[in-house]
């Protein structure tokens, strides 16, 4: 089983790897449970930088003076995105390294 992303190839679990995980998972259902599986670790990974990106942009929303905050969350994310306060990870990283 290879997994790629966006055209690319990350890795692939051997013929023997998949029979190990066969040894637990039902072969009918292999292909769909391994895909649920990378769906959840990714969506899990979201649902926690969401929550963080909320944590912390509550209060800078108040103070940069917005009145009204949506409660569905990509309408949340681009309102934030949308603040001219707002820095990536990898801008924050830069404006980091250059003060050091």
């Amino acid at each position: 089983m290879k997994i790629s992303v966006n055209g690319q190839d990350l890795f692939e679990l051997s013929e023997i790897q998949c029979k190990v995980i066969c040894n637990d998972i039902h072969g009918d259902i292999f292909d769909e449970d391994m895909k649920r599986r990378l769906q959840w670790v990714l969506m899990h990974k979201y649902e926690q930088c969401f929550n963080r990106l909320k944590a912390e942009w509550d209060s800078k929303l108040a103070e940069n003076g917005v009145s009204s905050i949506p409660l569905n969350k990509d309408e949340y994310a681009q309102l934030v995105f949308s603040q001219p306060n707002y820095k990536c990870r990898k801008d924050r990283d830069l404006a980091e390294s250059v003060v050091v």
